[in-house]
């Protein structure tokens, strides 16, 4: 379990190490802010690509096999990073690393759901969302680190990940399968697009999609409003300083998941909701009053809310989930947080090119806020006075 948890760390790691580097591209490159939304979208484009063609995938042909596939993928993407001379290899190195993400994501958190010794799909959520959660913290951080202290600041992190990168896989090929039967030749692997909810489990599915939407929506909300604010209108230059903001947002945010498990859905949707209407709040606060104090304190209840979140509805998708339809459950879920996560990158991106970035990004944390109240109505609808885990403890 432990080794999967490494694994998608390791995958989002990849994932938001190009984060702190985009003020560097854009100076060598000679592109536009909304260039950086344009690049952004790409790599949302490989995520649905991967979840929506390649979301059953793994339970067809195994999770290893599947995120061995993911990890080459990536390795891919990285070299071209490296090789990059123009704008045009950003979009294809986003695009494959979307791809990546996707396809590697729904195994391994599918694999670490079967893996957990106890079978406790409670205790599989947490760790999945908390190595999930970490690996994009670290990824911020180490880009950020390299690219300002370090040689070479558009190359030393991708050389650096790349050396990590077999260690993984050495790992990955020593956990123990977790799909009982897989396809055993070609001719029987279906890759026909699907991807869906079960019928008898779509109205469960409802409270978990809801909570997802709202919390990874603030997620890609922060990522849009943040390097803006912090070089244009907090005049912060320092790439360390731009990946430790990113890293501290992931960072608060692996804490809550790991530290929040006898927590249960009910009331951490409550708790999430209000921590999120809180963040937002903050951010806006913080946009407008130009202080940093003020963009920290919204940087760490923002990273938490985004987490409980994550957490919980993951649990609930664990736990209603048929083993034979895991990953494609997981990748349907997925989907939801990957849509909600790209909308205000590049709703944001395309609104300030007419309203400019701070009426824009009112505009979108009231829709935001309103998103919101509106998903944990939903969920508290749906969810059940009781989940599974807490029947378990109370027999």
């Amino acid at each position: 379990m432990w080794a999967g948890v490494a694994g998608i760390a390791s995958l989002y790691i990849g994932s938001t190490l190009p984060t702190p580097l985009y003020p560097l591209y854009r100076h060598q490159f000679g592109f536009s802010e909304f260039m950086v939304t344009a690049i952004y979208a790409s790599y949302v484009l490989g995520n649905l690509a991967a979840l929506f063609a390649l979301g059953r995938l793994s339970d067809q042909l195994g999770r290893r096999p599947t995120s061995l596939i993911a990890f080459a993928i990536l390795f891919a993407s990285i070299l071209c990073f490296l090789a990059s001379t123009g704008t045009a290899w950003l979009f294809v190195a986003r695009a494959l690393n979307g791809l990546a993400a996707g396809l590697g994501a729904g195994a391994l958190t599918a694999w670490i759901a079967e893996l957990e010794p106890r079978h406790d799909k409670a205790r599989a959520a947490i760790v999945a969302s908390a190595g999930n959660l970490a690996g994009l913290g670290l990824g911020a951080l180490i880009g950020g680190l390299l690219a300002q202290y370090g040689p070479w600041p558009l190359r030393t992190s991708y050389v650096v990940y790349l050396a990590m990168l077999p260690i993984i896989v050495v790992l990955t090929l020593a956990m123990p399968e977790g799909v009982e039967h897989t396809v055993r030749n070609t001719d029987e692997l279906s890759l026909r697009p699907r991807i869906g909810v079960p019928r008898n489990i779509r109205l469960a599915f409802i409270a978990p999609a809801a909570m997802a939407f709202a919390t990874f929506a603030l997620g890609g909300f922060y990522a849009a409003l943040t390097p803006g604010l912090l070089t244009e209108r907090l005049q912060q230059h320092n790439l360390a300083a731009v990946g430790a903001l990113v890293a501290l947002f992931f960072g608060a945010g692996a804490l809550t998941a790991a530290t929040t498990g006898k927590l249960t859905p009910r009331p951490a949707l409550l708790i999430s909701t209000i921590m999120l209407l809180v963040g937002l709040a903050l951010l806006i606060t913080a946009e407008h009053t130009r202080s940093m104090v003020t963009l920290v304190i919204a940087t760490i209840i923002s990273g938490g809310a985004t987490a409980l979140g994550y957490r919980c509805s993951l649990q609930i998708v664990n736990e209603i989930a048929p083993a034979a339809q895991r990953a494609e459950l997981v990748s349907s879920y997925l989907l939801v947080c990957y849509t909600a996560n790209s909308l205000p990158v590049i709703g944001v991106g395309l609104l300030s090119l007419a309203v400019g970035a701070a009426s824009a990004h009112l505009a979108f944390a009231v829709l935001l806020a309103a998103l919101s109240v509106i998903a944990c109505a939903t969920g508290w609808r749906f969810l059940p006075r009781e989940s599974r885990t807490e029947g378990a403890h109370a027999r």
